[in-house]
């Protein structure tokens, strides 16, 4: 074997090493998505929205109706 070519062959294994230790350190907490209660809606006893009422209930007798959601703030399935 020639030099040239055992210095191609080192220099590839050297890059496949560094390029697979990258790899593997910069995927660890990629995905850091934390899925959290958000109030929807407030209704009354009657199963009705009071109205001009804000997502989150401010008076007596209201029951506060939340969803589940990530940070893009849809509600991912299965977790509702």
């Amino acid at each position: 074997m020639t030099r040239k070519i055992l210095a191609r062959r080192v220099a590839t294994a050297l890059g496949a090493g560094a390029a697979a230790c990258a790899l593997s350190l910069g995927g660890a907490g990629v995905a850091d998505a934390k899925i959290q209660p958000v109030d929807t809606q407030c209704t009354n006893k009657g199963g009705n929205q009071p109205g001009g009422q804000q997502p989150s209930c401010g008076g007596a007798g209201l029951i506060q109706e939340s969803e589940n959601q990530n940070p893009s703030g849809h509600a991912p399935p299965g977790h509702n």
